[in-house]
């Protein structure tokens, strides 16, 4: 129905922009930006009634921190993708339950938080099984190694790494909960769908990554 693009950095006043958007007789408006943009955004929306009037509001880059920060008043009824949710399965449910004491007090990690870990992890196995010495001497070699390892972690679970180096596993996408939902902090998402590792990138022969080719 159409698409606005808005100044970056450093827009707060998304009036004009989500009027528009309102206008214009879609039933979805996607949000393509993260952090304090998205939070201001999503205020404004509520604040001219967006959600109430039956229009799906997505986040494209969505993260549960915005969520936290927004709160579920506000930001109940958002639809987001993210490829991590600590609450999503048992061994996600383990992970936080490893790292929740050396958090803040309802703080909760989004996908980018758990990918660093699921990364060194990954890494740490492939230095483990070729040698630390030949790690630290050649990182191509070590790169080989990840690559011809499947990935597994507590965060993630069972995931491959592509030849152009893309990592894959399965995305969701998510619902925030009403508070009247919820069952206490960091409880803020519904799963409506499930997308596959192979159905959740971008095919590798639509990419133009020179190690693809290599």
């Amino acid at each position: 129905m159409g698409s606005v693009a808005y100044p970056f950095p450093e827009t707060t006043d998304f009036s004009a922009f989500l009027l528009k958007a309102q206008a214009s007789g879609a039933k979805v408006i996607a949000f393509l930006g993260a952090g304090t943009d998205f939070v201001n955004a999503v205020k404004q929306a509520q604040e001219f009634g967006i959600m109430k009037s039956g229009k799906r509001f997505v986040g494209l880059t969505g993260y549960i921190n915005s969520v936290m920060a927004l709160g579920l008043p506000t930001a109940q009824g958002l639809t987001q993708t993210e490829t991590f949710y600590w609450d999503l399965n048992p061994r996600t449910r383990a992970f936080m339950d490893r790292v929740r004491g050396q958090l803040p007090p309802n703080t909760f990690p989004c996908h980018n938080h758990a990918g660093d870990y699921a990364g060194l992890l990954h890494y740490l196995k492939a230095a483990a099984q070729i040698g630390v010495a030949r790690a630290k001497a050649s990182g191509r070699e070590t790169v080989a190694a990840m690559q011809a390892m499947p990935t597994d972690d507590d965060a993630f679970g069972a995931g491959t790494i592509r030849k152009d180096g893309r990592k894959l596993h399965p995305t969701y996408l998510f619902l925030v909960k009403t508070p009247a939902e919820s069952r206490g902090p960091g409880d803020v998402y519904k799963v409506l769908a499930e997308t596959s590792a192979e159905k959740s990138f971008r095919p590798i022969a639509e990419g133009a990554c020179a190690m693809a080719k290599a």
